[in-house]
């Protein structure tokens, strides 16, 4: 959207770690702290990051207009502003949207800037994953939800459902919040990040799953249809959770086809999504 314990992980990857910053959900650590030379004059001065205060600027932006964006398909596709859940969900997303830049920015504002575009070198086939999980799948969940509401096609969904949803939607939120703090490459698309060292390195919510930030996004968009009470909207949200299934089993061939460590990270951490099953 919006955003995973096991006694041994696959090392320790934070921001105050790395120095530095990885919805796709990769992990590392620092040259020095890999006591490997210091990358070249040059490729420094190529991977240097806007400001701290340019980046927060940024993503307050991207924040409002995806908030705008929802609330516009929630709203006008059903015909009304009196739509309470609507605007608890609402509500939930942006919180979980702030305390995660909130956290990040404090211990590692490069993370931020990492995650503000699509940069060089992301997998081809990652570019229309990434537009169907992040941006039409949970667009045709507001929609299809907001049509629902106007013309009354599902059953009434029981209050107290509705608020179990919305718990889940706020463990999905926290863990995504929890998996962008504990790895310092949690980019926003899948890809090796040769120019910062990137290497295999997991901390938090990674010790019990190698991808707990497509965990939480899979539990938000679980929680959404119950919460929006439209019954027909698990339709598109079981189409964008099937995408990010499909993205979290080509993130975890790509890094262990790519990045030194990861398959012994995978001997220790033997699940990608859900401890016990996959």
């Amino acid at each position: 959207m919006a955003t995973r314990i096991m006694p041994h992980g696959c090392a320790i990857a934070s921001c105050r770690a790395s120095g530095s910053h990885h919805s796709a959900d990769h992990r590392s650590l620092s040259r020095r702290d890999r006591n490997e030379p210091d990358m070249p004059a040059t490729a420094r001065r190529s991977n240097r990051q806007p400001g701290p205060s340019r980046v927060f600027v940024r993503a307050m932006r991207q924040i409002a207009a995806f908030t705008v964006l929802m609330a516009a398909s929630l709203f006008i596709s059903s015909g009304r502003l009196d739509w309470v859940m609507a605007w608890v969900y609402l509500g939930v997303y942006l919180a979980g949207q702030l305390v995660a830049t909130a956290g990040v920015m404090r211990s590692c504002p490069g993370l931020i800037a990492e995650r503000g575009r699509v940069q060089e070198g992301t997998k081809r086939w990652d570019r229309p994953l990434l537009g169907l999980a992040v941006l039409l799948g949970p667009a045709a969940m507001w929609i299809v939800a907001g049509m629902d509401m106007r013309f009354r096609w599902s059953p009434q969904v029981p209050l107290a459902l509705q608020v179990s949803a919305l718990l889940v939607a706020v463990l999905g939120s926290l863990l995504v919040a929890w998996a962008m703090r504990s790895n310092a490459f949690f980019s926003g698309t899948a890809r090796i990040q040769e120019e910062r060292g990137h290497v295999v390195a997991t901390g938090g919510p990674y010790r019990h799953v190698r991808h707990p930030g497509y965990a939480g996004g899979i539990l938000f968009d679980l929680a959404t249809p119950l919460i929006l009470g439209s019954v027909w909207s698990f339709i598109p949200s079981a189409l964008t959770i099937a995408v990010l299934v499909v993205r979290t089993a080509l993130e975890d061939r790509m890094l262990l086809e790519e990045l030194n460590g990861y398959q012994q990270c995978a001997g220790r951490v033997r699940h990608r999504l859900l401890p016990g099953m996959w």
